[in-house]
């Protein structure tokens, strides 16, 4: 079976169930998709059960496009930066991106094998995009980024084809995002449980202008006993019954994918991306010595797109100052979104979990044994909470 999601919201998220992580207000979606001009597009590629025959299956994988504006990225670059917590990754295009500052191409998430075939797609779409290049003008630096599935997945069959990154690419869209097992994350585990794609944003509240924060996680990242849930140490409590029902504690990787409309210049968006630790520090993960913790984040501002072929020799930025409390707001934003995205990608397996290559399986984050943990730690419900005794 090979699905194709992406605008079904699905499973309910942390807020749904009056979790409600921070202090600032959300975007409309509460998505990367709030920072205008985002879009995200995914396929799934999911096929096969029993015995793992490598190349074969069964595949638990798939590919998550991330589109940082709507129109031809190639002549206008978008100003970015990234971020290494831990280094243990196989991702494409950040050197480039951190000596010029900018992204070229849309941003594609998959599993560790198919990063180079992932690119080949990714720059086939690009000479679709841009015929010339190569030829009239420079090359392209396609930025692909992953996690490895392959305690699920028949990772050496390396079943994310051409055809797969199109679609994700031709399905992208604003709006809601599908979370949790799907596209780039339908074979990740992340703290014991099934993870994968989440998401969250934030607006920056009065007198601030009106400036959003988004953040989209791959997560696959993090040890049971570890979990933390709005600061309650919900994980230790879970893994008393870990022999039940979690899967083994295991090095894992996270990548971060950040964006925000506010003015900022390479080395302000380096500052916000550094802060994303915080907020992965918050749910207990470790960042380990095999893991990938990667951060990388993009601003959409306008007045700040990179064009490929500058008219004048001088180009003028707008940015934010750094004298007063307003990029500290976005520090916060960035810290929040962070946090929660990560967050929504645990609550988006509540009941399902996933079967892999050799039968093995990753149960789904138990919400209501988590909601009866929180309670019995007063913690502070928000609206959407379900009633005493629910859970």
């Amino acid at each position: 079976m090979e699905e194709q999601a992406n605008m079904t919201r699905g499973p309910m998220r942390a807020r749904a169930y009056g979790v409600t992580i921070g202090t600032m207000a959300t975007g409309q979606w509460n998505a990367l998709t709030d920072v205008p001009g985002v879009r995200v597009g995914q396929c799934t590629v999911a096929f096969g059960d029993g015995a793992l025959a490598p190349g074969h299956g069964p595949a638990r994988t798939g590919v998550t496009a991330i589109l940082p504006h709507a129109g031809n990225l190639f002549h206008e670059n978008v100003p970015a930066a990234s971020h290494i917590i831990n280094g243990y990754g196989k991702s494409i295009g950040l050197v480039q991106v951190d000596e010029l500052g900018a992204i070229e191409t849309p941003i594609l998430l998959t599993n560790t094998l198919n990063v180079p075939r992932v690119a080949d797609a990714l720059i086939d779409y690009m000479l679709t995009v841009e015929s010339g290049i190569g030829i009239r003008t420079t090359s392209v630096n396609p930025v692909v980024l992953e996690c490895n599935d392959g305690r699920l997945n028949d990772i050496q069959g390396r079943h994310v084809r051409a055809e797969h990154v199109h679609r994700a690419l031709a399905d992208a869209a604003d709006g809601p995002v599908a979370e949790g097992s799907v596209g780039a994350g339908t074979g990740m585990i992340a703290f014991g449980v099934t993870g994968g794609i989440g998401t969250a944003s934030r607006v920056l509240p009065q007198p601030h202008p009106r400036y959003t924060v988004g953040a989209l996680v791959l997560a696959n990242t993090g040890r049971l006993a570890d979990l933390r849930i709005d600061g309650i140490p919900v994980g230790r409590e879970l893994a008393a019954t870990q022999g039940e029902w979690a899967a083994e504690a295991r090095d894992g990787s996270i990548i971060i994918l950040l964006a925000t409309d506010a003015p900022t210049t390479t080395r302000q968006l380096g500052r916000l991306a550094r802060r994303a630790a915080l907020g992965l520090g918050r749910t207990g993960a470790t960042a380990s010595h095999g893991s990938g913790d990667i951060v990388v984040i993009f601003g959409t501002h306008a007045a700040n797109r990179i064009p490929h072929h500058p008219p004048l020799p001088v180009r003028m930025f707008e940015a934010i100052a750094e004298d007063g409390p307003l990029i500290s707001s976005l520090f916060a934003a960035v810290i929040e979104a962070t946090e929660e995205a990560i967050v929504n990608a645990l609550f988006a397996g509540d009941g399902t979990g996933m079967t892999g290559r050799d039968t093995y399986r990753v149960p789904g984050l138990p919400v209501k044994r988590l909601l009866a943990i929180l309670r019995a730690h007063a913690y502070g419900f928000g609206p959407g909470a379900p009633p005493v005794g629910a859970e």
